[in-house]
């Protein structure tokens, strides 16, 4: 068995299914024993791991179930050299609400210096990709620089009645202020020297 575990929310991993469903039904025996119940909408079984795509393929099921864990959604992948990897993306609605929050306070902050702004949007990327800069996760945090430079491009061009502001300018901004999605954590195996 192997568990994560962060506040009261927690991952726990088993070999087999039957091993699964006696923990399911000991926990919630348990809880109930102290006047809890597990949420039943973040409660559930599924089939994850090496070697669950192979074996949904065989019983003509789809892809391996993901899930959602301190702001990752976690997916069956492959490397490059066909082997099982554990793909850690930031989720979705997450990534879009972050967007639409940094949108919004462009809008308020439209008329700040383009420093002072620069300065406020290179702090908030920063700390997006020291949390998501996940390896695989590459994709969501160029997306998500994107995002940015586009609210970032249509507010600067709100500022003027002169018309807008051209990529080339843009972009040089852009390249001044925003820094560059990588990768700040590891893999598991080089970070826990396994």
């Amino acid at each position: 068995m192997v568990i994560v575990r962060y506040a009261d929310d927690f991952v726990v991993g088993f070999q087999n299914r039957s091993e699964a469903d006696q923990f399911l039904n000991d926990l919630k025996e348990r809880l109930r024993q102290f006047g809890l119940e597990l949420h039943p909408d973040k409660t559930r079984i599924l089939e994850f791991g090496r070697y669950a795509a192979e074996r949904r393929e065989k019983r003509g099921e789809g892809k391996p179930a993901t899930f959602d864990f301190l702001g990752f959604t976690h997916c069956c992948g492959r490397n490059r050299q066909g082997t099982f990897r554990l793909l850690r993306l930031t989720i979705a609605k997450r990534m879009r609400a972050k967007l639409k929050e940094i949108k919004d306070e462009l809008r308020r902050r439209m008329h700040d210096g383009i420093a002072a702004v620069g300065r406020w949007l290179a702090s908030g990327v920063r700390g997006h990709h020291l949390y998501y800069g996940v390896p695989g996760n590459e994709r969501r945090l160029r997306s998500f620089n994107y995002g940015v430079f586009l609210h970032g491009w249509k507010a600067l061009c709100r500022r003027s009645q002169k018309g807008r502001i051209g990529l080339e300018r843009m972009s040089r901004i852009a390249a001044r202020w925003l820094p560059r999605p990588r990768n700040y954590h590891p893999y598991p195996a080089e970070r826990l020297c396994v």
